[in-house]
């Protein structure tokens, strides 16, 4: 089954799409597409499976880069949360797009399943940078914009995001998401080669002014004022 998802991804890179047929990757295989079929349903059943795979390699490597700084620092823990998550979409474009939907004709990635685990991993490996400020005495103040009750209530509960830690107020929690979609925007745009025009040097002082940026938008550190 591993081989099967690797020549599917390798397909997908060099076809510059997630639009792959069982058929292409029996040929790749030196296979008949039946053959396929003693091992998946059928493609829904393998991209379900690879899309998997993808987040739960993404919170590996989360978890890996806070495990790798040995000081009790949140914000050094944040910033190499944020280094990870680049690293990891830049290493694989076609996984990147495949875990974060993007289109496939006639599939749709289930709402629930195996798959969400990964996902709630990595929300909670950024999440507890968060939590570890606040355990060490140091509490983190987001600069969220005022919400309404009904958004409030649908933080706490959960819905819509990646079964926040009940330790998160409804700010942090959107503080969170924002920052998620902050992330991933720039790395997409990067890992498809949307920052063509800028060094690799300039895109990574961009990046690195992003990552500041959410940090004192969190309430990591004081908020990045430009110099007067």
């Amino acid at each position: 089954m591993a081989e099967i998802k690797q020549t599917a991804l390798r397909l997908m890179r060099e076809q510059g799409t997630t639009n792959i047929r069982f058929a292409d990757i029996a040929r790749a295989m030196s296979m008949t597409a039946p053959a396929l079929y003693r091992y998946f349903s059928g493609r829904d059943e393998l991209l379900t499976g690879m899309i998997e795979d993808a987040w739960t390699d993404l919170a590996d490597e989360l978890e890996k880069s806070l495990a790798d700084v040995h000081e009790p620092d949140p914000v050094a823990e944040f910033r190499a949360v944020c280094a990870a998550y680049r690293r990891w979409a830049l290493a694989d474009t076609a996984r990147l797009n495949l875990a974060f939907g993007l289109p496939v004709p006639g599939y749709a990635a289930p709402a629930e399943g195996p798959h969400m685990d990964g996902a709630a991993r990595a929300f909670s490996a950024i999440a507890g940078t968060v939590l570890h400020a606040e355990a060490l005495g140091h509490p983190v103040t987001p600069l969220t914009p005022p919400m309404s009750p009904e958004l409030c209530a649908e933080l706490t509960r959960g819905k819509g995001v990646e079964h926040p830690p009940a330790a998160l107020s409804p700010e942090l929690t959107q503080a969170l998401l924002h920052t998620w979609a902050s992330l991933h925007g720039f790395v997409t745009l990067e890992a498809n080669g949307h920052f063509h025009w800028a060094s690799g040097q300039h895109t990574v002082q961009m990046f690195d002014g992003l990552v500041s940026g959410l940090a004192g938008y969190i309430g990591l550190i004081e908020p990045v004022r430009p110099a007067p």
